[in-house]
């Protein structure tokens, strides 16, 4: 007998069944598997043993021990393992010598069914000379030893049963077992006990994967029955795994069934309405025949999100900003605003480029974003970029990524670039028109090919990205002094977008200049800040705004730090001549609001100003866009 008494799994509970002689046998023994199981002795037999079983509840045991006709009655009628105890040719030699030493002349040996065929071919060996019975049932085993002892048989050898009914018909009794083959049914049953506890630890094991896996996954046997599925499977299949293990899976979900590859391999299919890649693969061990089906179900909007995962930037990289604006936050009812949000919703329902013109501050990131919000991919990555900000050499690698060791300083492991962490997402590239000449031919290939190719290596990577790009710039004159290429024109091009200027939204000033004031919090509603606002509105109004909305806020901003307690505005009435103290460029700096002369001259300077940001601060280009000389745009400059 095993005396293993470390044990990865709980002791085995092992039932021995039997009464009278049996049970003494059991009772004899029973004290040298208390390190290695738990043993259990159980002295009634038949329906008695079956009721005592089904009232265990948590107690039933792993395995049963029992004999002859008992043995038999509950294997055929409970669903646990049932060892037999097995005479074996040392005991029929045994108990028959003992038998012949007791003085017995006629002897018996009756056995529960037939007599196994070992027995009678030992008998037969050694001479033996002896009668052969046997029975089926306790009522069968009694009519066996009357019918015996009237033809003259005085000793019985035979199981307890037997035994009992021989010696109360007044004849000789010799128990048939001995204690070596009850050992060694009870070290069988601890080895089947010890399977059965691992096979139960490997089914709770592999139960807990499953039921921590995200897709859908069936386990099938070979005839296409449940064994095994996910928690994510038995949500498809609208079920509990308890309720569908052991059953068809066509009868559980035919619909489900109908979709799975008859052979290994894999399809994209439609179940319930929702588009799943179904892969099925052979189960069983290797170089074995299959003994079943593994069947997965990956919804297919899993894939593009472990896409993303898997090119998602490693710490310490450059992540992605979510798109907090939307078509919400464009503020305005005039006509032309009216007319954008239509078509940011026309455009937001492709995935064409677009290109975005409009004057500094008038917006354009803010467009940018909501056609992200907008779009397809407005769960992907929003990845913008000024390509007026960086040099030439590390704009590039910023847009392309690089890897290790492709330049001095380069960090360890490489770096993707924007493109790659936008992977299905949106690129927004503002100020274009500042891109260098020797970059724009790599940005052409990525809108070509939808490809890019880190600095320093030479494998392509491909890219699903949205591209959307921004200038304050006149492109096509970029174009002619060959600033800006003719072809990355066109591919920007497709899709065009004109932002008005703020001096163009003359209806929106009240609504814009009172949500602006609301957001500095300075004031409890827009109605007040409409108030606060209202004398001076016509003033709003009548300025050219060169820094457009940008420019607005900054002013609104100014107005709330005054309205705070202690300011120039706290508990007094906003007026023109109040707001020109505050913001002095609305009235030309010398405080005489809307005189024509005055409103002229701010007029040329806001022509200047706008004409400098135009030609990115040369004052030579811009006196020959305006056609004055340098010596009046400074004097210009200075009066401002």
């Amino acid at each position: 007998m095993e005396r293993a008494v470390n044990t990865p799994f709980p002791l085995p509970r092992i039932w021995a069944v039997g009464i009278s002689r049996l049970g003494a046998l059991y009772r004899d023994i029973a004290a040298a598997y208390d390190p290695v199981a738990n043993l259990t002795l159980v002295t009634r037999g038949f329906e008695e043993a079956l009721r005592d079983l089904e009232n265990a509840g948590a107690d039933r045991p792993d395995v049963i021990v029992a004999a002859g006709s008992n043995g038999n009655y509950l294997k055929t009628r409970v669903d646990i393992p049932v060892v037999l105890v097995t005479p074996t040719g040392f005991d029929v030699m045994h108990a028959l010598a003992r038998a012949r030493r007791e003085g017995s002349r006629r002897l018996a040996l009756v056995m529960h069914g037939e007599t196994p065929v070992e027995v009678l071919r030992f008998c037969t060996v050694f001479g033996i000379d002896v009668r052969h019975a046997s029975y089926l049932s306790a009522e069968d085993a009694e009519g066996c030893v009357l019918d015996l002892r009237d033809r003259g048989v005085d000793a019985i050898v035979g199981p307890g049963l037997v035994t009992e009914i021989a010696e109360r018909a007044g004849m000789k009794a010799v128990f048939l077992y001995s204690r070596a083959s009850v050992q060694a049914a009870l070290d069988t049953a601890l080895e089947v006990a010890r399977a059965t506890l691992g096979e139960r630890a490997r089914r709770r094991r592999l139960d807990q994967i499953m039921q921590n896996l995200r897709d859908g996954v069936l386990a099938l046997n070979a005839q296409g029955g449940i064994e095994a599925m996910s928690a994510r499977m038995a949500e498809m299949l609208r079920c509990t795994p308890s309720q569908v293990i052991g059953r068809q899976l066509a009868a559980v979900a035919p619909e489900i069934a109908a979709v799975v590859p008859a052979v290994p391999g894999e399809s994209l299919e439609s179940v319930r309405g929702a588009s799943y890649l179904v892969h099925r693969s052979v189960w069983g061990d290797p170089g074995q025949a299959p003994v079943g089906a593994l069947v997965t179900f990956q919804a297919s909007v899993a894939m593009p999100r472990l896409d993303r995962s898997v090119r998602a930037p490693q710490r310490g990289q450059r992540a992605s900003s979510p798109a907090r604006y939307c078509l919400d936050d464009m503020i305005g009812e005039c006509a032309a605003i009216a007319a954008l949000r239509q078509r940011v919703l026309r455009y937001a329902a492709t995935d064409a480029t677009v290109l975005i013109r409009g004057e500094s501050g008038t917006g354009k990131e803010l467009v940018a974003q909501s056609l992200h919000h907008a779009s397809a991919r407005r769960d992907g990555a929003f990845v913008a970029l000024n390509c007026s900000a960086f040099p030439e050499s590390l704009l590039e690698s910023e847009l392309f990524g690089y890897e290790e060791g492709a330049f001095t300083g380069a960090r360890r492991g490489g770096k993707p670039g924007l493109f790659e962490i936008a992977h299905h997402g949106t690129v927004f590239l503002d100020e274009i028109g500042e891109m260098p000449r020797a970059l724009q031919g790599r940005l052409l290939r990525v809108l070509q090919e939808r490809e890019v190719v880190r600095l320093g290596s030479g494998e392509p990577i491909p890219v699903d990205v949205r591209i959307i790009a921004a200038t304050h710039r006149p492109l096509l004159e970029r174009i002619e002094t060959g600033e800006f290429r003719a072809d990355l024109y066109y591919r920007l091009n497709i899709l065009n977008v004109a932002l008005p200027p703020l001096r163009e939204r003359g209806t929106d000033m009240a609504l814009l200049a009172s949500h602006l004031l609301l957001r500095t919090g300075r004031v409890a509603s827009r109605e007040a800040a409409r108030q606060i606002l209202n004398g001076v509105l016509p003033m709003l109004a009548d300025y050219r705004w060169p820094g457009n909305v940008r420019e607005l806020q900054n002013v609104i901003e100014r107005i709330g730090v005054e309205l705070a307690p202690g300011g120039a505005l706290a508990g007094t009435r906003l007026t023109g001549e109040r707001l020109g103290g505050i913001a002095p460029e609305l009235i030309g700096g010398d405080r005489r609001a809307f005189s024509l002369k005055a409103r002229a001259r701010r007029i040329e300077i806001d022509e200047i100003r706008t004409a400098l940001a135009g030609c990115g601060g040369d004052r030579d280009k811009a006196c020959a866009v305006l056609g004055i000389s340098k010596t009046t745009l400074w004097r210009r400059l200075r009066e401002a």
